[in-house]
């Protein structure tokens, strides 16, 4: 009856940073993955430890239980997903200690940090590998930290639900993928499709 893509799309680095090395092959993040990462190194007493487990059993018992309803539309089914997220994220936020939110915020400002260099390494390959010019270069520069501040800007935005951020971001890829295609000459389009093809052909392989 329903079909839900959970969690916020983890939109690809190659199109939000011209990274014409992985166009097209998108890196899924679940936000439990991002979590885990966020939550690495942070020393957690026993009664924390125990409270989060049965904060998650609970999620999950929750979560199994709207996906075995059949009688509620897809809209509602949305709403009641949004409602156990933030529930859970309230969770969170009232079992950590001012000193751990301290480090969970230095992580992520780490984890960003190592996105941004790698996005770096990217696009200098990018730029032999298509041999492009200082001028496009500059433009996809700009163009990337345009939208780094737009993605940013929608996933911080507690005003939005999951599937309204998600919508958003679905959006501003598309309108990248145009972006793209007004840099790149047709000959480079060709090329970045052709690296494109030889790659997933590799992944298959493996």
């Amino acid at each position: 009856m329903k079909k839900i893509v959970t969690g916020i799309l983890a939109l690809a680095t190659f199109i939000f940073t011209a990274n014409a090395q992985q166009p097209g092959k998108m890196k899924h993040h679940k936000p439990q993955h991002q979590m885990g990462m966020a939550m690495k190194g942070i020393n957690f007493s026993d009664a924390q430890k125990n409270q989060m487990k049965a904060n998650r059993e609970s999620t999950k018992k929750q979560m199994m239980e709207l996906n075995k309803n059949e009688n509620i539309t897809v809209k509602e089914f949305k709403a009641r997903k949004e409602e156990i997220r933030k529930s859970q994220k309230e969770q969170m936020d009232k079992l950590l200690t001012p000193e751990q939110k301290s480090q969970v915020a230095q992580n992520k400002t780490a984890q960003q940090q190592k996105r941004e260099q790698h996005a770096t390494k990217r696009m200098d390959k990018m730029k032999s590998n298509l041999n492009l010019s200082d001028v496009q270069m500059n433009q996809l520069k700009t163009n990337r930290d345009a939208n780094q501040a737009k993605v940013k800007a929608i996933k911080e935005n507690d005003q939005l639900s999951q599937s309204q951020k998600k919508e958003q971001l679905m959006t501003l890829k598309e309108n990248q993928k145009k972006t793209l295609n007004q840099v790149l000459t047709p000959e480079q389009m060709s090329k970045m499709e052709e690296m494109k093809k030889n790659r997933m052909e590799k992944s298959r392989r493996k």
